[in-house]
């Protein structure tokens, strides 16, 4: 592929310490080459370079949100990170701030009310797990209820913009998190309900959730590959 998109690229190599998904130029522009497309209504996102819409889809600001978390700061996790080589850990880490391990939500406040990104991390029935945001996404559009719902019918007019559940996961390309059918999420630890806890509790479930999240990541760096190479090659 061309060096357009480089998805082995680390974005905490150009944010200095700080956060990537608020100081990584290379993630932004990153962002903006490939969300800046076709929506399934026949409209299109046009993002500036502070991730702002500039087409007459509507009016929406975005935010990078990182989706993969491996909770090895988390001092409840300790005795089971403990456990793991400190290099396979830290492989993890690298892969979650590679272009797979991203995405966009609209930050724009609502009153006093949570935003995507802060409801995903604050809300313990999701923990903010992209596979359980994912599942939310699902129900939002068949109208069902989840510890999402309130959060999503917020921004309700961004969710409109991709028709369907399809629409939306294939415009983030997110296809590798569902079914073929796009009628259930592939989770990346066992789920049966919301409600109990989301977290893996052994090793062995830890290390179950980390490779299925590296998996992922693999996956959708490589479909990112493949969209730019038939997208925005010249």
């Amino acid at each position: 592929m061309n060096n357009l998109i480089d998805i082995n690229f680390d974005f905490r190599t150009d944010s200095y310490g700080k956060d990537p998904d608020a100081y990584s130029g290379t993630l932004r522009r990153y962002h903006r080459l490939l969300w800046s497309k076709p929506l399934p209504s026949g409209k299109s996102l046009l993002l500036d370079e502070e991730l702002v819409n500039t087409s007459d889809a509507g009016k929406f600001s975005f935010s990078s949100d990182s989706i993969i978390h491996t909770f090895s700061q988390w001092k409840r996790y300790q005795h089971i990170i403990s456990q793991i080589p400190a290099e396979d850990i830290e492989y993890f880490k690298y892969k979650s701030y590679t272009i797979g391990g991203m995405t966009i939500f609209p930050n724009n406040t609502v009153g006093k009310q949570m935003t995507i990104n802060k409801s995903r991390g604050l809300n313990r029935a999701i923990c903010d797990r992209i596979d359980l945001t994912i599942e939310c996404i699902r129900l939002f559009y068949q109208k069902q209820d989840s510890p999402l719902f309130k959060t999503f019918s917020i921004y309700s007019d961004f969710f409109d913009l991709f028709g369907d559940f399809k629409g939306y996961v294939d415009f983030f390309l997110f296809q590798d998190l569902v079914s073929d059918d796009y009628e259930s999420v592939r989770f990346f630890y066992p789920f049966t309900k919301f409600g109990v806890d989301v977290l893996p509790k052994t090793k062995e479930e830890y290390l179950s959730y980390k490779n299925n999240a590296i998996a992922f990541v693999d996956q959708r760096n490589q479909r990112i590959v493949q969209w730019v190479k038939e997208s925005l090659d010249v």
